[in-house]
């Protein structure tokens, strides 16, 4: 047994045979019960706030925790079937019909990772909707889906990133059982699953009734939406077991292939053991297949600790999001430079970019007005993921735009090319056009009023959405217009598979040399015995191709240079790329 009662299971645990055992923290409470499928049972004190009692109660059944006569949902549910206001229901994965036993998890090597969001994958926006749609990602060369995240969520509809119940998979998208099959089933089809996790903050809507069972927040650290999670504050120790047994559970009972920690530069925590070196040590013990558990972090902190060994006084994370590297190549395709776009826009950003995407790497940053970041040369290229496209770059842009069509086959080449791991947003694979707007579906007025007033404000002083309209994101039409139309742009989508196809085939490990020639607009990049040739410039440029061979290139992108240039030159068009072997 644990050595303290907070590390035993919390919420409801099936023990078989239709039994239940059930414990939950409330310190708060002088009174608490258990009320279940109609009935009141009594709680057991067990010390330090905890209560238990161990009931007849199998799988599917309705409960609530009730604390001096009101009733709320389970902190740890596995199961909100009426949203977050109404009752927790029992889940017993024991139940789950797996066919998955011979899954042996995701290659680190050539990993391709593809972001989705259920509510918009499909017309229907359910997991089981979105299961015939997986075999075709794995074809072109996808090898693990990021899920956007699933913990219930207020309404039936929204990112995800203000969900209450952190153990909880969302009922308007099906479920857990509808969950569990979707995993089997991209593990049938060869892609792993990786879920996006938010363990900074909770959405608003939740926060009073969790905050009536205990200390689960804290006043000692703000984030950007509100209280912190009580990572380090009197009490904390059942609240970080709270978020350790959550990453653990989804990995244990749903087969997750990892974890995306969302924003983990929001966590606040002074502790001596950071929370989020646990939940990556938790998430990788936890798993069960000879690939351990993939743990990739979104970290602002542009420090290597963060995807460094715990040995190595690191946070151990396996990888991290490389958002510097996305800026880079949009600055110079579209010339954006508001907001945190201000300090890109060079040629060299990016070739420095194909060494390690990070940028600031402790040397000056414009934008905070001080030297930010440290470098991160002893982490291998496998640790950075890279993207020209996700939720966050098109989602946070007023109108929820993609990047203009006539810029996308560079992008993709210089990004599905780099010698990191790449991540697709959905759609992108095939040219898709529709938005990804910010909707959300808040069930309290004061709450959805702030959302709406507050997204109108953020965007007032941009010059480059002057006279844009910002779609009301509690409007079921904003996200409506925000799912996949899979109208196809067939010379993309072929350009993508090439691309998917053509990097197996690329020398794994650092690039050999990254060159720019500001002048031409031309970025030089050499991975073994192929080379990378990307014009950023407007005007066509002359690149040398004798003793090459044309490997691939963007679509009518290149053709022979002629008398403008040597004997074998090729004419690269403005936004193109050619990769020479």
């Amino acid at each position: 047994m644990s050595g303290y009662v907070w590390e035993r299971r919390h919420g409801a645990t099936p023990l078989g045979d239709g039994l239940t055992e059930f414990r939950v923290w409330a310190p708060r409470a002088e009174r608490v019960e258990l009320q279940v499928d109609g009935r009141t049972e009594a709680l057991e004190a067990e010390g330090f706030g905890f209560h238990t009692a161990t009931v007849d109660a199998p799988h599917g059944t309705d409960y609530r925790f009730v604390l001096e006569g009101t009733a709320h949902a389970d902190p740890s549910s596995r199961w909100q079937p009426e949203g977050i206001r109404g009752p927790s229901r029992v889940v017993d994965p024991n139940l789950f019909r797996w066919t998955d036993e011979s899954w042996a998890g995701i290659e680190r090597q050539g990993m391709v990772l593809y972001e989705l969001h259920v509510g918009t994958f499909t017309a229907e926006g359910t997991f089981d909707a979105a299961i015939e749609h997986l075999a075709g990602l794995a074809e072109i060369g996808v090898t693990a889906v990021e899920v956007m995240p699933v913990a219930e969520f207020p309404g039936s509809r929204g990112w995800g990133y203000d969900g209450v119940f952190l153990s909880a998979t969302q009922s308007s998208y099906g479920g857990p059982e509808a969950f569990a099959r979707f995993v089997d089933a991209a593990h049938a089809a060869g892609l792993g699953v990786v879920l996006d996790v938010v363990y900074n903050h909770l959405g608003a809507s939740g926060v009073q009734s969790i905050e009536a069972y205990g200390p689960y927040l804290t006043d000692k650290h703000e984030t950007f939406w509100g209280k912190a999670v009580n990572y380090d504050d009197a009490d904390c120790d059942p609240v970080r077991e709270w978020v350790l047994q959550s990453a653990e559970g989804w990995i244990r009972d749903f087969h997750l292939d990892g974890l995306r920690l969302d924003a983990i530069h929001a966590i606040s925590d002074d502790s001596a053991r950071p929370i989020v070196a646990e939940v990556a040590a938790r998430a990788h013990a936890a798993g069960r297949t000879p690939q351990a558990p993939f743990v990739v972090a979104e970290s602002g902190l542009n420090d290597p600790k963060v995807i460094r060994p715990r040995e190595q006084g690191g946070l151990g994370c396996d990888a991290v999001w490389a958002d510097d590297f996305h800026h880079a190549v949009r600055v110079l395709l579209t010339g954006e430079k508001e907001g945190y776009y201000e300090e890109f826009g060079a040629l060299a950003d990016l070739a420095k970019a194909f060494r390690r995407p990070v940028l600031p790497d402790g040397t000056y940053s414009t934008l905070r007005r001080k030297r930010f970041g440290a470098p991160h040369d002893d982490r291998p290229v496998e640790q950075f993921v890279v993207f020209d496209m996700n939720h966050d770059q098109v989602g946070n842009r007023a109108v929820g735009d993609r990047l203009p069509r006539e810029i996308r086959p560079l992008a993709a080449f210089v990004t599905l090319l780099s010698p990191f791991v790449p991540m697709l947003f959905q759609g992108e694979e095939y040219g898709e056009d529709a938005p990804f707007l910010f909707f959300t579906d808040h069930i309290d007025e004061e709450i959805a009023t702030a959302t709406r007033e507050g997204r109108r404000r953020e965007f007032a002083s941009f010059a480059a959405f002057a006279g844009e309209e910002v779609p009301d994101p509690q409007a079921e039409e904003t996200f409506v217009r925000s799912k996949l139309t899979r109208q196809e742009d067939p010379e993309l989508a072929k350009l993508y598979r090439d691309l998917l196809r053509v990097r197996r085939d690329l020398p794994a490990g650092d690039v050999d040399a990254a060159e720019y020639d500001d002048e031409a607009g031309l970025l030089r990049v050499q991975r073994g015995t192929y080379t990378l040739v990307a014009n950023f410039g407007t005007a066509p440029a002359t690149v040398a191709g004798e003793g090459s061979s044309v490997v691939l290139h963007t679509p009518g992108g290149v053709s022979p240079a002629g008398d403008d240039g040597p004997e074998g030159a090729l004419l690269l068009a403005a936004h193109a790329g050619i990769l020479l072997g």
